[in-house]
């Protein structure tokens, strides 16, 4: 076992920390390395730089590397027990003998004997009132009766009290210490669980304790057995929660409407078009126009389908108009999309059928981005093409479209892929992976969603698919999945085999696929979770599902303004915080409300819904402004400052995900409906069509 010290904080007298990371003990301080190159135990000091290499004979040393906490003072005394000459600022001594120590530690067992004493052998009446327990036994996490009684106060809605500061709490499986502090040693006597603790903002850790205790001094009674039902929102609530999410999207739309009709986006603070060429360049009449000068309407075009579910008929028709006269739509909608399908076809065209990153429409000549390890094709833009262009070929009878897609995935499935998983880059020349980057969030993110949702979509006939998920969830459950001292549960981003410990916003979806993953799983899957058959499902995917959805929410409530950094980390005691200045934005991304709308769905949990309102508030609170909807530059400064856009995408995703949470199963039920990764929804082709393959053609070809 090794210690290092990088550069990092000192203390005021320049001497190392020593911290936690990801499982190493790091102690951090000063710019040069020091040591000896002999055997043992060796030490080295040089310009307030340490480097231990601890052997078994070094005690001291061993109980410094296995120290869960922070050390809040200098490392001095461990050299000066080891007979190692003292720095240059000679300090007095600080450290104890060994009889001093034994002296201690007699006082101490002493004090812990008459603390037990008094807190087990005194009558409840008279123990000191911060003495008196909540009349139970406390368990470990591991027992069972821990996981079903905190099951049980989720289901009756119990509110749990910690022992400082009263604040109430919902429990929530899964919340944990973020570290441990030095003096934590004396109460590790009396073990309480390491169980689910939630620390609040400048409040300390509020420990949620074994069952529903609300006081120290107060007794509940556990809930009874026989009223398994979950607390549920009234109807009256959940209609009002609905109403304001509508409320929402007409004022976003009405904005744009007055600011920016037509533009790709709006700026609602200034109230203008937003200028920027995200959505592509155009030409036209031998002219170059960036997106905001031509009339694209991309707000337009992604929002239609939300205002029609939210039943908004009279935003629905002007939008639908606007679409008519300036994108000279034949019959609106499907006659554009194959025609802009079939300019999309010369992308395809290399080597491998791995189509490019941009096709020019007109001349049909493509590239890809010049950043991408060396001109690949991004894992996450060739695997997201799959429903939009199965789609095509279903209403129109022409398999080009199908054809080209899935020899996307034949392509990818006969790759050798590092350890199970999938690179986000891949060279359409000549199909060799690009850099060796894995990630759940951007650059991979839907092609992973893609795969299950191109089974689902096929009426679960499309085997390929399926398979394909499976082994690449499992691969990735295996080699990123990663869990805190804190308890929280994250997918890391795999690079040249080291895994970083960070999770993105757009990595939150991975919560709600998970679970849809298992909801649809067919018959084989088993009681634990697992599906029988070579390819088997990773075990407890649910539980996976809700341990992600938990960490997101967790990067929500650590914020200052209760929305979500772009980027969250999960270094030593900071745990799912956005610490690097150009991470902490937050633009009104969907995927975290995506992720509560799925899993409210599957597992009824009105937490969900809870967590879901929470996001609600905060977009009020925080993002609202004159003219619409804002992102915000740092989520944790409490005085929002605006970025001047509203996506498109969240109209077209974050509002309906929001509005559907709050709404009935019936409204786009998920076994009818797979929705696009832009939360567009498609419909489930039935089963008998693809059976026969054959599909009368409604477009001409």
């Amino acid at each position: 076992m090794r210690s290092h010290v990088r550069a990092g904080t000192r203390d005021p007298r320049g001497f190392a920390r020593l911290h936690r990371d990801s499982g190493t003990r790091v102690m951090e301080g000063g710019t040069e390395e020091g040591g000896t190159k002999g055997g043992g135990t060796k030490h080295g000091w040089e310009e307030g730089r340490i480097k231990l290499y601890p052997s078994p004979s070094c005690r001291t040393c061993l109980e410094l590397v296995r120290a869960p906490v922070v050390m809040s003072r200098p490392l001095l005394p461990v050299f000066h027990h080891a007979g190692i000459p003292e720095p240059p600022e000679q300090l007095g001594r600080t450290g104890m003998r060994l009889p001093e120590k034994f002296v201690l530690l007699l006082a101490l067992s002493a004090f812990i004997t008459l603390f037990l004493g008094a807190f087990f052998l005194l009558p409840e009446r008279v123990r000191p009132e911060g003495l008196r327990g909540p009349g139970r036994v406390l368990h470990g996490e591991s027992e069972p009766g821990w996981e079903l009684s905190r099951r049980a106060e989720l289901r009756n809605g119990r509110k749990v009290r910690g022992p400082r500061g009263g604040k109430e709490e919902t429990p929530s499986v899964g919340r944990r210490n973020e570290s441990r502090r030095s003096g934590d040693a004396e109460r590790e006597t009396l073990r309480e669980p390491e169980g689910p603790v939630s620390a609040g903002r400048g409040e300390g850790p509020t420990r949620e304790v074994f069952g529903p205790a609300t006081e120290f001094g107060e007794h509940v009674e556990e809930p009874k057995e026989e009223s398994p039902e979950k607390p549920t929102h009234s109807v009256e609530e959940v209609s009002a929660r609905r109403a304001k999410v509508r409320e929402m999207m007409q004022l976003a739309w009405g904005s744009y409407r007055q600011y920016a009709w037509g533009a790709n986006e709006l700026r609602p603070v200034s109230m203008t078009s937003h200028m920027n060429s995200i959505f592509g360049i155009c030409r036209w009449k031998g002219r170059t126009w960036l997106e905001g000068s031509v009339k694209l309407g991309a707000t337009i075009v992604d929002s239609l389908d939300t205002l029609h579910i939210m039943g908004l008929r009279k935003e629905f028709q002007e939008g639908a108009a606007w679409v008519r006269q300036h994108l000279d739509f034949d019959l609106v909608f499907l006659a554009k999309a194959v025609d802009l399908g079939k300019r999309l076809l010369p992308a395809f065209n290399t080597p491998t059928g791995i189509p490019w990153a941009m096709v020019n429409l007109k001349t049909g000549v493509g590239r890809n981005w010049g950043w991408a390890s060396g001109g690949c094709s991004v894992l996450a833009e060739i695997g997201t093409l799959h429903l939009e262009f199965e789609q095509l070929s279903h209403l129109t009878g022409n398999p080009i479209f199908s054809e080209k897609v899935r020899n996307i995935r034949d392509v990818l499935d006969r790759m050798k892929k590092p350890q199970g998983l999938y690179p986000n880059y891949v060279h359409p020349s000549t199909g060799n992976w690009g850099q060796q980057h894995v990630s759940m969030g951007g650059l991979g993110d839907s092609f992973y969603e893609y795969l299950l949702k191109s089974w689902l979509m096929s009426g679960k006939m499309d085997e390929q698919a399926r398979r394909m998920y499976n082994e690449a969830i499992e691969a990735i459950l295996k080699h990123l999945l990663r869990r805190t001292p804190g308890g929280l549960t994250f997918i890391g981003e795999w690079k040249n085999g080291f895994v970083e410990r960070k999770m993105g916003h757009l990595a939150c979806f991975a919560g709600g696929m998970l679970a849809l993953g298992v909801d649809s799983t067919p018959e084989e899957l088993t009681a634990d979770g697992s599906q029988a058959g070579e390819a088997s499902e990773p075990k407890n995917h649910l539980e996976m599902a809700a341990k992600i959805a938990h960490t997101c929410h967790e990067s929500y409530d650590r914020a200052a303004v209760k929305l979500g950094p772009e980027i969250f980390r999960f270094d030593g005691a900071a745990e799912a915080v956005g610490t690097r200045h150009v991470e902490k934005y937050y633009i009104l991304r969907p995927e975290v409300v995506e992720t509560y709308f799925y899993l409210w769905r599957i597992t009824k949990d009105p937490k969900y819904r809870e967590w879901g309102w929470e996001a609600v508030q905060a977009l009020e609170r925080n993002c609202r402004v004159q003219g619409g909807y804002s992102g915000i530059r740092d989520v944790y400064s409490s005085v929002p400052s605006h970025d001047d856009v509203q996506q498109s995408f969240f109209l077209a995703e974050t509002l309906k995900y929001l509005y559907l949470l709050f709404s009935d199963d019936s409204v786009l039920p998920l076994d009818q409906w797979v929705f696009s990764t832009e939360a567009h929804p498609l419909p489930v082709i039935p089963r008998t069509v693809n059976a026969t393959k054959q599909e009368p053609s409604l477009v001409s070809s």
